[in-house]
């Protein structure tokens, strides 16, 4: 004897990661398929492929990455044109471990006490 139920359950598995190239990787989410590009999205260019497949849809408009702390909108996704990159290079603040410093900062060298 089946018994239906009265409400559907929740949906558990809304995103999926599908498959990962060099060039970036494919996303099934909610009934479609999308591309993230290595190119457009960098930030996933060193990820583990682990961290990568970790990924949550809490809201319509919102993926995250907990492991690697990754908050991307779908509709930066599905229109990448709309949000470009700002310049990012090795040197950009971006990518420093440590703030950038102001120009009228005094900074220090080696020795102790020595200013330059």
């Amino acid at each position: 004897m089946s018994k239906k139920s009265e409400q559907p359950g929740q949906l558990t598995s809304g995103v999926e990661v599908t498959n990962i190239s060099r060039h970036g990787f494919w996303l099934y989410l909610g009934g479609r398929e999308l591309f993230v590009s290595l190119t457009e999205f960098p930030w996933f260019a060193e990820a583990p492929v682990g961290k990568i497949t970790q990924v949550e849809w809490p809201a319509k408009d919102h993926l995250y990455w907990p492991a690697l702390d990754i908050d991307l909108s779908v509709r930066s996704i599905e229109h990448s044109e709309e949000f470009p990159l700002k310049s990012v290079t090795p040197n950009s603040a971006l990518h420093r471990r440590e703030p950038a410093r102001r120009s009228s900062q005094v900074r220090y060298s080696s020795r102790a006490g020595s200013r330059r």
